[in-house]
C-alpha cells in the first residue's frame, strides 16, 4: 500500500473519530437538557469555542434552546446570543421569560442591547427595559433612536471619561480598583470632559504611565478627534483608515460626549453590510439560518421566487413571438442562452461596481448620466470583443457566416444594454427609495434576457434567406 493510500486512511479514521466525538457531545448535551442539569451544561458548553457552542445550541429543538439559555449562567447565555446572527439572537431573546431575558441582556454591551431591544415587540421591550438598571435602560432607549449605520447606532454608551480637574492618579486608581473597567471600556483612552460633558482632551496610556500621579489630566491631554452621532459608516471607515485609533468619541449636536465607536464595530458593520448585499443578490432579503422555522424560511424565499416567475414569463414571451423563426433555424436555439448569459454577466459586473461605489459614497443617484457614459465605453469594447468571439464560434460550428453575424451583433448590442442597466438601475432604485441590492439582479436578468432574445430572433427573421 502506498503512502498516499495510508494517508487517506488516516484522514478517514480521524474524520470518523471526530464525528463520533461530536455525536457523543450532542447526546450528552441533549441528556443534560432533558435532566435540566445546569452544571453539566456549563461543563459541556463553556470549554467549547463560541462558534461550536452556538452550533450545538442551534442543533437543539426550539424548546430545548430555551431551557439551555434559562439554565446556564447569564454570562454564558449572553456570549452565545452575541455570537449568533442578529435575527437568530432576537428570536432567542423573544422566546425567553422576560426576567431571564433581562438578566442576559444586562450582560451585553449597550450597542448589542440596543440592537436586540430595537427589534422586539414594543410591549416586550419595555417590560425587559423596566427590569434593567434605570441608567442602562436610558442608554438603550437613547441608542435605539439612532440610525443603524451611523456613529450613534454603532457606538457603545460607555465612555471612559473624567472631569477636567481629575488627576493622573485618579485614572490609575480607578483602573486598579475595578478590573471590569478594562473589559467594559474595551481599552479606551481616558477622555477629559468639561462641565457641560463636552470632550476637551484625551490622555494616552504612555502619558499616564510617565506622568506624576499628582499631574492633572489637562496637563498631559491632547485635543481629541470626535465624530457626530450622525456620521455615516462610510465616513467612519475613512477615518479609521486614516488614523490608527481603536476608538473615537461620539458627540451629540450640542457637543456632549455620548459614547465611543470602536474600530471593531466599524469592521463588523462593514462585513455585515457586505454579507447582507450578497444575500439579497441571491434572493434572501432577510437574514436566514437553517435553525429557523421551516415555514418562515419558505415564506421569505417564496416572495422573491414568485416575482422571478413573473419576470421569466415576460422574457419567455419574446421567444413565443418568434416560434416560426426558431423552427426554421433551429441552430439559433443553441445560442440564445449564450447571448443572454454573457450579457447578464457583463451587467452583473456593472451592478457590482455601482453597489460598491454606493456603499463607499462615491456615487449618488444624481450621477446616473456620468455612470452610464463610463459603462457604455467599457460595454462597447467588451461587447465588440465578445461579439466577434462568439460570432466566429457560430460560423465555424454551423458553417454559416451570417449566423455568426446575427449572434455576434446581438451579443455586442445586448452587452451595451446590460452594462447600461447594471450601472444605472441601482442608482434609480436608490432614488426611488427601494433596495438596489435586492431588486437590481432580477430586473437586470429580465431585461437582458428579453433584449437578447429579441435581438437574435428579430435579426434572424430579417436575414432568414441567408440563414436557411
Amino acid at each position: 500500500m502506498g503512502n498516499k493510500d495510508k494517508g487517506v486512511q488516516v484522514e478517514q479514521r480521524h474524520a470518523k473519530i471526530e464525528d463520533e466525538q461530536e455525536l457523543d457531545l450532542s447526546e450528552r448535551i441533549a441528556d443534560a437538557v432533558a435532566a435540566e442539569d445546569a452544571e453539566a451544561l456549563v461543563a459541556l458548553l463553556d470549554p467549547l469555542p463560541l462558534s461550536e457552542a452556538l452550533r450545538e445550541l442551534l442543533a437543539l429543538a426550539a424548546e430545548d434552546r430555551d431551557r439551555v439559555l434559562s439554565l446556564v449562567p447569564p454570562e454564558l447565555a449572553a456570549e452565545l446570543i452575541e455570537e449568533a446572527p442578529h435575527a437568530v439572537a432576537t428570536d432567542l431573546v423573544e422566546r425567553l421569560d422576560h426576567a431571564k431575558a433581562a438578566e442576559i441582556i444586562d450582560e451585553l454591551d449597550s450597542d448589542v442591547q440596543a440592537d436586540l431591544i430595537g427589534d422586539l415587540d414594543e410591549v416586550d421591550a419595555e417590560d425587559i427595559l423596566g427590569r434593567l438598571d434605570a441608567e442602562d435602560a436610558a442608554d438603550v432607549r437613547r441608542l435605539t433612536g439612532y440610525e443603524d449605520e451611523t456613529a450613534g447606532g454603532l457606538m457603545v454608551a460607555e465612555a471612559f471619561s473624567f472631569p477636567d480637574n481629575a488627576t493622573v492618579g485618579a485614572v490609575l486608581r480607578r483602573l486598579a480598583s475595578d478590573e471590569e473597567d478594562f473589559e467594559r471600556y474595551r481599552g479606551q483612552h481616558p477622555y477629559i470632559v468639561d462641565e457641560q460633558g463636552r470632550p476637551i482632551g484625551v490622555a494616552s496610556l504612555r502619558g499616564l504611565l510617565t506622568a506624576k500621579r499628582s499631574d492633572k489630566l489637562t496637563d498631559i491631554m491632547v485635543t481629541p478627534l470626535t465624530v457626530s452621532v450622525s456620521t455615516p459608516l462610510e465616513a467612519l471607515q475613512d477615518l479609521f483608515d486614516e488614523h490608527p485609533f481603536l476608538g473615537l468619541p461620539v458627540v451629540e449636536t450640542d457637543g456632549r460626549l455620548v459614547g465611543v465607536v470602536s474600530r471593531a464595530a466599524i469592521d463588523a458593520a462593514t462585513l455585515e453590510r457586505a454579507e447582507s448585499q450578497s444575500l439579497k443578490h441571491h434572493g434572501l432579503v432577510e437574514d436566514e439560518v437553517r435553525s429557523m422555522p421551516t415555514w418562515l424560511r419558505s415564506r421569505r424565499r417564496l416572495a422573491w421566487l414568485a416575482a422571478n416567475i413573473v419576470l421569466n414569463i415576460i422574457a419567455a414571451s419574446v421567444i413565443s413571438a418568434y416560434e416560426e423563426t426558431l423552427a426554421a433555424v433551429i441552430a439559433i436555439a443553441v445560442f440564445l442562452p449564450m447571448v443572454s448569459d454573457m450579457s447578464g454577466c457583463s451587467g452583473n459586473q456593472a451592478v457590482g461596481v455601482t453597489m460598491r461605489e454606493l456603499s463607499l459614497g462615491l456615487v449618488r443617484p444624481a450621477d446616473a448620466l456620468r455612470v452610464w457614459l463610463k459603462e457604455v465605453t467599457v460595454g462597447a469594447i467588451n461587447g465588440l470583443a465578445l461579439g466577434c468571439l462568439i460570432g466566429v464560434v457560430a460560423w465555424v460550428w454551423k458553417g454559416n457566416p451570417w449566423l455568426g453575424v446575427v449572434i455576434g451583433f446581438a451579443l455586442a448590442v445586448n452587452t451595451l444594454i446590460a452594462v447600461s442597466i447594471g450601472g444605472v438601475v441601482p442608482l434609480a432604485l436608490k432614488r426611488l427609495g427601494q433596495d438596489p441590492a435586492a431588486a437590481s439582479g432580477p430586473l437586470l436578468t429580465t431585461i437582458t434576457d428579453m433584449a437578447g432574445f429579441f435581438l437574435v430572433l428579430s435579426l434572424a427573421s430579417l436575414m432568414m434567406p441567408l440563414l436557411t
